[in-house]
């Protein structure tokens, strides 16, 4: 017989978890807030360890301005917080029709000396429904101030630690092995549903997670998306194919993008993955420390509109990486226009490059992860960058 053991499958050492708790507590009491109510679960893991699906119902971690820690949630993840947090003060709702989560947490948050004050709530959250966000409003009306603190702790998470970049260096390791594990397999007549089961069962292998979201994949016309769709399909002799996926390590995430071209290439496509390949160079020479998160855009953009693509690129070129799950790896804040942001040492960004010219059906996509050091951006896959022919 084995016994679950508190915290016993946890990625990181306690020492960890404490100091995050004390910046969380710090900015609580910075902005005047007796607790935080926590519903996204990149919040929960980030804190305590706490890993499940099961924001999906009505959960929520509890952190009070003197350092308390409390989880509401169901029955099924009772055993998963003591495996896997190291949440200790754990209450459970019960299931059924007349089930009220929300005034459950009402009465913890009463025991926890709640009443009358100002609580912080993550509106912005996967892990509350509109209708349950109502239904907590409703819960709490007249008990106490509810006002949104939803990039609390995004904000703490943006800037990794060391232990956490390890995490990403794995990560970036597993997404280098899937992509050669598609570049094996493309060519004429290749079936996408192979191309998928050989990269993701090069991340599984290596001991990697499911990603936050679908890996994207198209061919033909389908090169054109950068979204999953349903329903595989074999290439062509000539054809172009489309990939987006992340290696994922203890829910860190590092990403690539690639298009392959597939038999005969139009030269137009070699036009634009040269000018990917100079912007996304361009991206990544602007993405340094003290300097704001819209130069990366700019950068980017001045590229491809001095190659006439002005037309075809999208309004963002990326977007910030970490812990996160589903439904999509895409984290706080992102690469477009004007973000104020400004980079510091050890923010993760996954800087794509893409460009779809519709009018003639052609896709050509480029984009790694790159992590920001003391003096720029360090590109964290070891792949070439250089044109997939097949």
């Amino acid at each position: 017989m084995t016994l679950i053991r508190q915290g016993e499958h946890i990625h990181f050492v306690r020492e960890e978890f404490e100091r995050r708790r004390a910046d969380a507590v710090a900015e609580l009491q910075r902005r005047g807030l007796r607790a935080l109510l926590m519903f996204r679960q990149e919040s929960m893991y980030w804190l305590t360890g706490y890993d499940t699906f099961g924001y999906v119902y009505f959960q929520c971690l509890v952190l009070t301005d003197d350092g308390r820690l409390a989880l509401l949630t169901r029955a099924p993840d009772r055993l998963q917080a003591r495996f896997t947090s190291i949440v200790e003060d754990v209450r459970i709702w019960a299931d059924g029709a007349d089930a009220q989560p929300a005034r459950e947490l009402r009465g913890l948050l009463q025991e926890l000396r709640c009443g009358g004050a100002t609580l912080g709530v993550e509106w912005e959250a996967y892990g509350l429904t509109a209708r349950n966000g109502q239904v907590l409003a409703a819960a709490l009306a007249g008990f106490a101030t509810l006002v949104d603190a939803s990039d609390l702790i995004s904000r703490l998470r943006l800037v990794k630690s060391p232990a956490e970049i390890a995490h990403v260096r794995r990560a970036a390791e597993l997404a280098d092995a899937a992509l050669a594990a598609a570049e094996k397999l493309a060519a004429p007549g290749a079936f996408e549903g192979d191309i998928l089961a050989a990269m993701q069962g090069a991340v599984f292998r290596g001991g990697g997670d499911d990603p936050a979201n679908e890996y994207i994949i198209g061919s033909g016309a389908g090169a054109q998306m950068c979204r999953y769709y349903s329903g595989r399909r074999r290439l062509d002799l000539d054809d172009q194919l489309t990939l987006e996926f992340a290696g994922a390590w203890r829910h860190y995430h590092a990403c690539l993008m690639r298009t392959f071209l597939i038999g005969h290439a139009d030269p137009r496509l070699i036009e634009m993955h040269a000018a990917c390949a100079e912007a996304l160079h361009a991206a990544e020479a602007a993405l340094r420390p003290g300097e704001p998160l819209g130069s990366v855009f700019d950068a980017h953009a001045r590229v491809l509109d001095a190659r006439g693509m002005r037309a075809h690129r999208l309004n963002a070129c990326g977007y910030s990486l970490g812990t996160t799950f589903a439904p999509n790896w895409m984290d706080w804040p992102m690469l477009y226009a004007g973000q104020e942001v400004t980079a510091q040492p050890g923010m993760v960004f996954f800087i794509h490059i893409i460009v779809f010219d519709a009018e003639r059906g052609l896709a050509m996509t480029l984009g790694r992860t790159s992590l920001v050091g003391d003096s720029g951006a360090e590109p964290l896959s070891r792949a070439s960058i250089e044109l997939v022919r097949r």
